[in-house]
């Protein structure tokens, strides 16, 4: 983890960057903040900046962002950020509360966590993460620490490499792929997308409609390089514990098994106690929620999808701190 200081200067850049990234949700997810022009509020997962740059037009001069990112790439990209409100920190938003703590913060205003990996990861061909591309093996996050994912096929028991594929990636063929793999690695290193991408679909015998067969594969992977599910149950602890009475929490995800997480947190925090009823019991003995729910489960619109379909599949859920705001 590292900090950089803030970068002095005017406004913050309204528009996003040159990597032509669209933010899912955009509106949508500031909105349901409820920015205060002088709160202060976390964007954990920086990307390309589109959620931290909406923000900063609706703080007041004395509003504070504070914007975390593993990936140097989207650090480097909040260089061009010039807003003496604003501080970017290298981090995974599983150290959210240490990077706070280090910042002599203890409590915010709301808290952003949009989940999906961002486009220019995802384009750029030596990232590794897509299988249209081909390039390095990687899918790192942060790119300058951990093992790659063709570290960890070259290595991995089958039994572990089908664990995952089934697990994280909800494939059936998740058995017949991890045999494949640990087949092909007697031949050499499988060292570029391409390769892992030939070898899941030689090995899975149906395909679904309009998806490439290595679609759940590479997605698998790439959640376990980067323990995202680990991370994410680990981020959100942390952020109740962070939120001011009446401050939100709003998670964006892309993916069923982190939405289900997300879901049953917010649920199991919104819950109270559930006594027998006309039971004598004082009040301060009752077990108070600690979140309340905002609205429904939100989906991006027919319009976004159409002009960016990778958010069909984003799913954003809000949640308020229990009490009154200061």
């Amino acid at each position: 983890m590292s900090i950089d200081a803030p970068v002095p200067g005017a406004a913050a850049a309204t528009g996003e960057t040159a990597s032509q990234h669209k933010t899912v949700l955009l509106h949508e997810a500031v909105d349901a903040l409820e920015v205060r022009a002088d709160g202060v509020y976390v964007d954990c997962t920086f990307g390309r900046g589109g959620h931290s740059r909406l923000i900063l037009q609706r703080l007041g001069k004395k509003g504070r962002l504070i914007a975390l990112d593993k990936d140097p790439a989207a650090v480097a990209a909040a260089q061009s950020i010039k807003d003496e409100r604003f501080r970017i920190v290298q981090s995974g938003f599983a150290c959210v509360g240490e990077v706070l703590e280090g910042l002599g913060v203890n409590k915010v205003d709301g808290l952003l966590l949009d989940l999906g990996v961002s486009s220019p990861q995802i384009d750029e061909a030596e990232r590794g993460f897509s299988f249209r591309f081909d390039g390095p093996l990687d899918m790192r996050m942060d790119t300058s620490r951990g093992q790659t994912a063709a570290e960890w096929l070259a290595e991995a028991p089958e039994q572990q490499i089908a664990g995952v594929i089934k697990d994280y990636g909800e494939d059936r063929f998740a058995k017949q792929i991890a045999r494949a793999i640990v087949a092909a690695r007697t031949g050499g290193a499988i060292a570029t997308t391409r390769q892992l991408a030939e070898i899941v679909a030689k090995a899975v015998r149906t395909r679904e409609p309009n998806q490439d067969p290595a679609t759940r594969t590479f997605q698998a992977v790439r959640i376990y390089i980067n323990q995202e599910l680990e991370e994410l149950s680990l981020a959100l602890s942390q952020c109740l514990d962070l939120l001011a009475p009446g401050g939100r929490l709003v998670v964006i995800s892309f993916h069923s098994l982190e939405d289900r997480m997300v879901k049953h947190f917010m649920r199991e925090a919104a819950r109270s106690d559930t006594l027998p009823h006309k039971l004598p019991v004082r009040e301060k003995d009752v077990y108070a929620p600690k979140l309340l729910l905002v609205g429904r489960a939100r989906r991006a619109s027919s319009d976004e999808i159409y002009a960016n379909p990778r958010a069909r599949s984003a799913v954003m859920r809000v949640a308020e701190r229990y009490g009154a705001a200061a």
